[in-house]
């Protein structure tokens, strides 16, 4: 997961990006920004984030920040339902890459709040773009 983590280095936050959010776990305290660009067919185009959290928050937000590119608001809202369920023991992992490695994370229910935070806020931001929803 460190790893993963070191990688968001590669996705900075960028306050030019026209689709924004912030959002802080209440549980945890972590918190991210998150900025996003569509193309013309309402996929990500870019994405950049600032976050603050431990190490299962970062590497959650590092694979969503890997394969968002081409995705669009309606994978990216299915994905955080389904990780919300999967949290609860309510559905499987859902099948976005590399989320097998937040296996560990499931059984400590103190850090969920930090490894939906960023699938949230990226919602949020979504959620604001004329393309989206």
């Amino acid at each position: 997961m460190l790893g993963l983590a070191t990688g968001l280095a590669r996705f900075p936050f960028n306050p030019a990006l026209p689709l924004q959010a912030e959002a802080r776990s209440r549980t945890c305290g972590s918190a991210v920004t998150i900025g996003l660009a569509l193309d013309q067919h309402g996929c990500i185009a870019g994405i950049g984030m600032q976050i603050s959290a431990c190490a299962i928050g970062q590497a959650s937000a590092a694979l969503l920040a890997e394969s968002a590119a081409g995705a669009d608001a309606g994978s990216i809202t299915t994905t955080t339902e389904a990780l919300e369920r999967w949290l609860v023991g309510e559905g499987p992992l859902p099948p976005w890459p590399g989320l097998a490695v937040l296996v560990p994370a499931r059984e400590h229910t103190g850090r969920h709040g930090a490894l939906l935070l960023p699938w949230k806020a990226a919602c949020m931001a979504l959620s604001s773009g004329a393309a989206c929803g």
